[in-house]
């Protein structure tokens, strides 16, 4: 896995440990996904983060986000497994930084990570980082390939 690491303030070096806390945080949000534990997953989060989910509901706060994931759980998820890749890590400053990830829920083994989730993940005042917003999109490689294909100027740069 190649993960990006950029900091868009040149003057502030991210230490090796902010970026180990901020994997950390994510395997950890997919072990507690794995462990169908939604108390575990919402302590993730921010007290006031926000959840976008791949169906396009919006929940807030890691209370909420935790007990709508137990539902889940519990029910259309159960038994699930969560797959995550991280893609890129740009810091904005000392205690914020934009992760993106390729992933996918499944049961079994994942065919391929066909998610895109961007979060925002903040340093507290307790020194932890937490999960203050993610937003998790499906991947649509044949519309992208044809987008790229009839209009090359909307291929990004690093792609």
């Amino acid at each position: 896995m190649n993960t990006t690491v950029t900091s868009a303030d040149p003057t502030r070096a991210n230490t090796q440990a902010d970026l180990v806390a901020i994997r950390t945080l994510l395997e950890q949000s997919q072990d507690v996904w794995n462990r169908g534990d939604g108390a575990a997953y919402g302590e993730l989060f921010a007290d006031d983060a926000t959840d976008v989910t791949y169906v396009g509901t919006v929940y807030h706060g890691g209370l909420e986000i935790g007990r709508a994931h137990q539902a889940l759980f519990d029910s259309f998820l159960k038994g699930s497994r969560l797959a995550i890749e991280i893609v890129d890590i740009r810091f904005h400053g000392a205690d914020t930084a934009v992760v993106v990830t390729r992933g996918d829920v499944h049961k079994g083994k994942p065919k391929k990570l066909g998610k895109i989730a961007t979060y925002t993940v903040v340093r507290r005042g307790d020194g932890r980082w937490r999960i203050a917003a993610v937003q998790k999109t499906q991947h649509k490689g044949l519309m992208e390939a044809i987008s790229f294909r009839f209009q090359p100027a909307t291929k990004p740069a690093a792609g």
